[in-house]
């Protein structure tokens, strides 16, 4: 399903209308992930921020990040719903967890990445490019505004 995708936490209270296109669609097996998604990995969809409109209050808890960046989780303070995550390197962008995005969106990971940190009874699908740790920074592309094409 092409944009634009919707989501919201589970009771409701923080809600996103995303207008374009992933710039990327991974799934991440760092340690700060994996605690995010109670031992899995997560999987996201990167949204340019500027894409985004984005409602509600959101917690946010901060850590080191082992590529040397700060990594902020954003998630809901009434349900706890991971929202997002976002790197100190790009803060131009989110990693939206496809988990708060409405059903529907038809997205799936294309890349697993930190895989040096995934347990050994992880199953990656062999169909995934694969990184040990952080891969390239995705290209960005402009997206075009409603009305251009």
């Amino acid at each position: 399903m092409p944009a634009p995708y919707t989501g919201r936490c589970g009771c409701g209270a923080v809600t996103a209308t995303i207008t374009a296109e992933p710039v990327g669609v991974r799934q991440c097996w760092c340690r700060q992930c994996q605690q995010t998604a109670a031992g899995g990995p997560t999987n996201n969809a990167m949204f340019l921020l500027a894409d985004i409109d984005l409602k509600g209050e959101l917690g946010e808890r901060v850590t080191p990040a082992a590529s040397g960046n700060t990594l902020s989780q954003f998630f809901c303070p009434t349900c706890g719903v991971p929202v997002f995550g976002q790197s100190s390197a790009r803060r131009h962008m989110g990693s939206f967890r496809l988990g708060f995005l409405d059903e529907g969106h038809g997205l799936r990971p294309d890349t697993a990445i930190w895989l040096d940190d995934a347990p050994e009874w992880a199953v990656i699908d062999p169909a995934l490019a694969k990184f040990d740790r952080q891969p390239p920074p995705p290209q960005a592309v402009p997206s075009p505004r409603r009305g251009e094409g």
